[in-house]
């Protein structure tokens, strides 16, 4: 097959679109349909293919090209491609990790055609000066950590100043977790999924090793097996960032209270307060648990300090949506027994999650509360989360996924799971992976920022048919918007090392309007 002969990969990450992820064992059963429908080595091929013309568009100056194959069909992949890429004139060497005569029947094929078309096979990992590295060494069957040649090699690659594409995904990484599975994992520069996108990709460690990731589906029909997550996009935003009816009024976008800011640390629930004002939200009241606090906010003037506020009446307080627990300290202890109670939307963020983790008596009420028609949404950081859930942070992390379902059936709210590829998960209710975000966000305040913001979206109601914004779509709402936020400033300053929380307010705030004008 030539190489001009089929359409080129479609690019996923950035994340605008939408799509489905299916993890290790859900991707191995679509694989095993999807051979079992084609003829023999059909699957290889076209995927051996489409390696190779998406590394001649990624690196169209490469003349050098070393191709490191594993013991797998992985490996098979790699072999295609290294021959299509010798037949279009470059200089390919290839290496292997294990026997020829051990390969599975269509990677031995691959590997005996490769042969036979003269490329060229090192018994080791070739010297440096390579233009192009191609990562087909470990695929979907790995479970262990990579040893012996294979850590070696992948060693050797991650040396390696040349454009590295990753087959399916940077060998070492788990695919449906993203976590490492031992001391190397390769460094790509892009990853070509195959069949389908791959959760571990896009969380925990997957950001850090996959680069750009690519997606091709080999022609082979949508498969209709469920998937395990999928991934946010913008249009996931669009329906509710459009144009506001001409005849609206503060009390059409709902009342949001924060309350939180103990002792020296009333200027997170004031950041979070900024932050639900520049979402939407009608009437913002900021319940400071700071007895000495100023009685206005001389930043934002609109805001109003009422700081017995969380003792309103039981009919105010059913009727607002709040956030709590920012910089809340000791003192969020007094209020939440109230909040919880009385609520119909609450946010708990940072302390709040913290007197939960330690009070069982909070933790029952805050059960209960869907049981009454009450909506909480939780954003723990993976500290917070493992003291919610009475673990440490290596459980949490070892799979995002499967503690961001855990906590949200445990506590029947939605979980927001911070972190790289934040995870957003509900009772009965697909978990969302959010693509967007860098290490910029890594600074005091931004956490308190998204609370905010996200209530500030939940808090908004509509008139006439539209319905209200849920728990869980401002969760999600509020996840990506914080991540393109700091994006754009990696977009436009790629030096860039920190992102004030301040700052970062107004950045999601041009960021919605961006997608407001997609969708009006």
């Amino acid at each position: 097959m030539h190489l001009s002969m089929r359409t080129l990969p479609r690019r996923v990450l950035p994340g605008d679109e939408i799509w489905t992820l299916h993890d290790a064992e859900a991707s191995r059963a679509i694989e095993a349909e999807a051979v079992a429908a084609h003829a023999p080595h059909t699957l290889m091929q076209r995927a051996g293919l489409s390696v190779a013309r998406l590394a001649l568009a990624l690196a169209p100056e490469a003349r050098r090209v070393w191709v490191a194959c594993g013991p797998g069909n992985n490996g098979g992949d790699g072999w295609v491609a290294a021959r299509h890429l010798h037949l279009a004139g470059l200089e390919v060497t290839v290496s292997l990790i294990g026997e020829a005569q051990q390969l599975p029947d269509d990677a031995r094929r691959a590997h005996d055609e490769a042969l036979q078309a003269g490329v060229r096979v090192s018994a080791s990992d070739p010297e440096s000066g390579f233009d192009l590295v191609i990562d087909a060494l470990l695929g979907l069957g790995a479970a262990r950590a990579p040893e012996g040649a294979m850590a070696a090699t992948i060693d050797r690659l991650n040396q390696s100043a040349a454009t590295i594409l990753a087959i399916d995904l940077p060998s070492g990484l788990n695919a449906s977790t993203g976590r490492r599975l031992g001391a190397q994992a390769v460094h790509a520069t892009h990853t070509l999924c195959l069949l389908t996108c791959k959760p571990g990709l896009f969380t925990a460690d997957g950001r850090d090793h996959c680069g750009s990731v690519w997606i091709d589906t080999l022609d082979v029909a949508a498969s209709q097996r469920s998937p395990t997550a999928r991934l946010a996009g913008s249009a996931d935003l669009r329906g509710l960032l459009g144009q506001r009816p001409h005849a609206s009024h503060k009390g059409s976008y709902g009342d949001l209270a924060v309350v939180g800011g103990s002792p020296g640390m009333t200027g997170a629930a004031l950041l979070a307060a900024r932050a639900a004002l520049a979402a939407g939200a009608g009437r913002v009241f900021v319940s400071l648990l700071d007895p000495a606090a100023p009685a206005f906010d001389a930043v934002q003037a609109e805001l109003m300090l009422r700081r017995d506020w969380w003792r309103s009446e039981t009919a105010v307080l059913a009727a607002s949506t709040v956030v709590c627990g920012c910089g809340g300290g000791s003192a969020v202890r007094e209020v939440l027994p109230t909040l919880l109670a009385r609520c119909a939307r609450l946010v708990l963020d940072a302390d709040a999650l913290n007197a939960l983790s330690t009070d069982a008596s909070l933790r029952q009420q805050l059960l209960g509360r869907a049981s009454r028609g009450q909506a909480t949404v939780l954003t723990p950081h993976p500290l917070e989360a493992a003291r919610l859930a009475q673990t440490d942070v290596a459980s949490i992390q070892a799979d995002r996924l499967r503690a961001a379902q855990q906590l949200s059936t445990q506590f029947a709210c939605v979980a927001l799971l911070k972190g790289s590829g934040s995870v957003i998960a509900g009772p009965q209710s697909l978990p969302v992976i959010t693509p967007t975000g860098n290490a910029l966000l890594a600074s005091g305040g931004t956490g308190d920022v998204l609370a905010g913001w996200i209530g500030g979206l939940w808090a908004q109601s509509h008139d006439g048919d539209t319905p209200a914004v849920g728990a869980q779509q401002a969760a999600l709402a509020g996840a990506w918007l914080h991540g393109r936020a700091a994006d754009r400033v990696v977009a436009r300053r790629r030096d860039a090392l920190a992102l004030r929380a301040g700052e970062l307010i107004e950045l999601m705030r041009d960021a919605a309007a961006d997608i407001g004008e997609l969708g009006a």
